[in-house]
């Protein structure tokens, strides 16, 4: 069962008001020490002061305790009222627990010795059980409050030294799993620098090669051969780009520095990914139609990325699969999501497989996915369709 935690300055107000009805309560049915003989003023005078002092028993602590000692006194002397020392008792406790280390030793060299006087007094004047009797009561006043606040404020030391070594060692964790992501990313970096950016150079060099033996022999510009080349070599170059941006980007992740040079290709790159698509689709017959609807406006950056990679894949898997025909790319932009069609003739043939269940397929779903969206691929009316919906709001970029 949960209890409800209350402020600290309401509760010295409930401590108070609490002490002041409970000791007007007494007042009026007299229960106080010799109402007969002491002036209601006096045992009054008492109890609001002590109520007061409890509004600062955190804030001031050194007044209130020393203003509270002598409240009761006077409280001892005048006409012993039950709340009034009760108060007093909190506020030698208060003062432990919210005042400093000094003032503990203070209290507990002053009350032990009040304790020590008045035992002695009593014990002189009234005998062994006067004596025993004060020795009880004078130390559940004035040293069962200050070793009580001792006790609490060693275990809320011990506990505050408890939680920031827990903060240090999950701060400590957090540090070991960092530079371990970083490791890995560093890693990744390296093998993708080292591997596939090194093959994408190759293909490169080697149609770099083969248009200048091209040119060597005077082939026509809109000769196949030299168009395929041409292709192949802005491909691979644009590859190599998007794989430096992809390495600068795991390096940063790592640790390292960012390689600003490359910006995340979004949505106004996708005339250029048609117009690359029809260069190489014109020899199989593919056509290519580009729709929008709706006001574009700003799209966040996560979202703009992922809808460019999805058109990216789509259009490359069109290349790979797709008949002759035409393709359709048609993008909607409503107020709160972004959609994206593609439609294309699939090419089939024995032993074709559907491109279903393969890489650029998932990749694309999980892209969908992190921002939030929908996505969707398969045979749909003798063809091929994508259909993919992407948020647009806050949520879609926090999730990125």
């Amino acid at each position: 069962m949960l209890v409800p935690s209350v402020p600290p300055r309401r509760l010295d107000r409930l401590i108070a008001l609490a002490g002041l009805l409970g000791g007007v309560l007494l007042i009026v049915f007299r229960v106080y020490d010799r109402p007969e003989r002491n002036p209601l003023w006096s045992v009054l005078l008492t109890l609001v002061v002590m109520a007061g002092l409890e509004l600062v028993r955190r804030t001031r602590p050194v007044l209130a305790v020393t203003v509270g000692g002598l409240a009761c006194a006077l409280c001892l002397l005048t006409g012993s009222l039950l709340a009034t020392l009760i108060m007093y008792t909190d506020l030698l406790y208060a003062a432990v627990v919210y005042g400093t280390r000094r003032m503990s030793k203070v209290l507990h060299l002053t009350n032990g010795s009040t304790v020590l006087v008045l035992s002695g007094l009593a014990l002189y004047y009234g005998g062994t059980s006067a004596g025993l009797l004060i020795v009880v009561v004078s130390s559940l006043l004035f040293l069962a409050p200050v070793w009580t606040g001792d006790v609490v404020r060693k275990h809320r030391r011990e506990a505050e030294t408890e939680r920031l070594r827990a903060e240090q060692t999950a701060l400590l964790s957090e540090m070991d799993r960092r530079e371990a992501v970083g490791a890995e990313r560093a890693r990744m970096a390296r093998e993708l620098h080292d591997v596939v950016a090194n093959h994408l150079s190759a293909i490169a060099i080697h149609a770099t090669g083969a248009q200048s033996v091209a040119r060597r022999r005077q082939l026509a510009e809109d000769d196949p051969l030299v168009e395929v080349l041409a292709v192949i070599r802005e491909n691979s170059v644009q590859g190599l780009a998007e794989m430096r941006r992809m390495i600068g980007l795991l390096r940063d992740s790592g640790g390292g520095e960012a390689d600003e040079s490359y910006a995340a290709p979004d949505l106004a790159a996708v005339d250029a990914l048609l117009a690359k698509a029809r260069a190489a689709g014109q020899d199989v017959g593919l056509e290519f139609e580009l729709t929008e609807d709706g006001e574009r406006g700003e799209v966040p950056v996560p979202v703009g990325l992922a809808a460019y990679r999805i058109v990216q894949e789509s259009l490359t898997n069109v290349l790979k699969h797709a008949g002759p025909g035409l393709v359709t790319l048609r993008l909607e932009f409503g107020p709160e999501e972004l959609r994206i069609a593609v439609d294309s003739p699939y090419r089939g043939g024995p032993g074709r497989e559907l491109p279903g269940a393969r890489a650029g397929l998932v990749g694309m779903a999980e892209r969908a996915g992190l921002l939030g969206g929908s996505f969707e691929a398969g045979p749909r009316d003798g063809g091929w369709s994508v259909r993919a919906v992407l948020p647009r709001g806050r949520e879609s970029e926090g999730r990125a």
